[in-house]
């Protein structure tokens, strides 16, 4: 489908002309015979190619059939394309550098240089753009030039699946230059298919001519076969975050039960929150607008005004209304805190924090016991002072 230009796009003429304009089969030089005109976008503005063809003089030579473009039209376009490599390389650079939806690199590209090209070319050119890459790092002098200094290899195998029922995508990596060397999927993790990835890595570091000293993985049946039937004599290792993971699973179990337990005992913080907003409206006081308030088990902490706010320290009772409300703002962060790993379980930080709200809340009753209204009232301005300084850290 021809691409259409817009009416208003003006081109800047590039002339191309052939560089070698010896004939291939008689030696005789070459006569510019007709032209072929182009057009496509560049990160400089809209160009026309004018492409001078050329081909042999002489009738009786098989290049005078035969006619030669020039050289340079290929490094600056693809054939057929409507877009310069810098574009393509532009477009690709945004998407797997900076992460970029093919909506935003569109309107980028309209806005900044007014290159209009539908989602659909830019999907394409994406696709070639990996297909470019891929390529690149699985070019033999490339992985030569980049191991030509390194005297043994590590490799690992692991499968990743996107989800239940799709197809498993098994990657083979190299550790000590952290380089992917190929992935593919499999619909089945058979012996046979699985030793078939593992007799593909053997031949490229047989390519390289560098020595495999470990293999890593999770140990799988098929990748325990098939390392042990073609590397014999080399190690094979459990990976240390696979192990991590098995060796902490009682621990993490255990951890779960005793958050589903301190949640059974920290409730009714919605409550609290309205028997204050409803206590502050009877004093008068604007409570903030509760539209669309979270409830208990809502991951995202309620906002609670600062302790620094004005409005918050105009009367006792409101200071004590903005220390309570504060405080169920960090509760609420910390019984939905479920972040973390084996090495930081979110049930052991949870414990920590709530003793932490415990003990504040101590020196706060302790203080109003023997001080006076006014002192009272400085000691639950610097309470909330901690527990906004809290919030703001469970929400991070």
């Amino acid at each position: 489908m021809a691409f259409t230009w817009p009416k208003d796009a003006e081109f800047t003429p590039w002339e191309l002309d052939v560089i070698d304009r010896d004939c291939p089969f008689c030696g005789r030089m070459m006569h510019i015979c007709d032209h072929r005109e182009r057009r496509l976008y560049t990160l400089d503005g809209p160009v026309e190619l004018i492409c001078k063809l050329n081909h042999c003089p002489d009738r009786n030579c098989p290049g005078h059939a035969k006619t030669k473009s020039p050289e340079q039209e290929s490094m600056i376009a693809l054939p057929h394309w409507a877009i310069g490599w810098d574009v393509l390389c532009w477009i690709g650079q945004r998407r797997f550098s900076r992460h970029w939806a093919i909506s935003q690199i569109r309107l980028e590209l309209d806005d900044a240089y007014a290159i209009k090209i539908s989602e659909d070319s830019i999907a394409r050119s994406i696709q070639f753009y990996q297909i470019i890459l891929a390529a690149r790092q699985q070019d033999p002098e490339v992985l030569r030039q980049q191991y030509a200094s390194v005297p043994e290899i590590i490799l690992t195998i692991d499968g990743l699946q996107p989800e239940k029922g799709h197809e498993t995508l098994y990657v083979v990596r190299e550790l000590t230059q952290k380089r992917v060397w190929f992935a593919e999927p499999l619909i089945s993790a058979t012996a046979d298919e699985v030793r078939r990835l593992i007799i593909k890595a053997k031949e490229w570091a047989e390519a390289l001519g560098k020595t495999v000293v470990l293999w890593l993985s999770d140990r799988q049946d098929a990748f325990v076969t098939g390392i042990a039937a073609e590397f014999p004599d080399v190690p094979h290792r459990y990976c240390q975050n696979h192990f991590l993971r098995d060796v902490a699973k009682p621990v993490l179990e255990a951890d779960s039960h005793a958050k589903v337990q301190m949640r059974k005992k920290v409730r009714g913080l919605r409550t609290i929150e309205q028997s204050v907003l409803q206590r502050q409206a009877s004093l008068g006081r604007k409570p903030p607008t509760d539209e669309g308030a979270p409830s208990e088990a809502d991951a995202t902490p309620v906002e609670a005004a600062p302790p620094d706010d004005p409005a918050s320290a105009t009367s006792g009772v409101d200071a004590v209304g903005s220390v309570v409300l504060d405080y169920c703002t960090v509760v609420r962060g910390i019984v939905n805190d479920d972040q973390g790993g084996p090495l930081h379980p979110p049930g052991l930080r949870m414990a920590e924090a709530l003793h932490e709200v415990q003990e504040s809340l101590q020196r706060n009753l302790d203080a109003k016991k023997g001080g006076s209204r006014r002192s009272n009232s400085a000691d639950y301005r610097d309470a909330s002072r901690r527990a906004w300084t809290k919030s703001k850290r469970c929400k991070r």
